[in-house]
């Protein structure tokens, strides 16, 4: 019976740490370290970076009127759309993303926080809505 209340207690924690980890509301206060580049929601334009509003499942270096750099379009063919795996992957140093020069030299070293963030931009429809 132990055992069995162990077991049961450690699903909960992990399933408890797995919701943790993909926080759109706590992502949405890590994105601010983000605002000065890149902007999500109605009327989001391009500034430093692209807008982010669809990017999950949008294709990658395929923001109109947006100057990517070589590395990012060269990478494009092989990312394709954009998931949130990629999106965590890529916040960890985009320049080995891309395996050159990027013009996003920001990296965001916590996990938990690459996590969120990605959960909170796949909140973002097309058209800047929130889904």
């Amino acid at each position: 019976m132990m055992k069995k209340l162990m077991i049961a207690a450690a699903a909960v924690f992990v399933s408890a740490g797995a919701a943790m980890a993909q926080d759109a509301a706590a992502g949405a206060t890590v994105f601010k370290k983000c605002m000065a580049c890149h902007k999500v929601g109605e009327g989001a334009k391009n500034a430093v970076g692209p807008h982010l509003n669809g990017i999950i499942g949008r294709a990658a270096a395929s923001v109109e009127g947006y100057a990517y750099s070589e590395p990012a379009k060269a990478k494009a063919a092989s990312t394709g759309e954009w998931s949130v795996e990629e999106i965590v992957e890529y916040l960890v140093d985009p320049a080995a993303f891309y395996k050159g020069p990027s013009k996003m030299t920001f990296k965001l070293a916590d996990e938990t926080e690459r996590k969120n963030v990605a959960a909170y931009l796949a909140t973002f429809g097309a058209d800047g809505k929130t889904k």
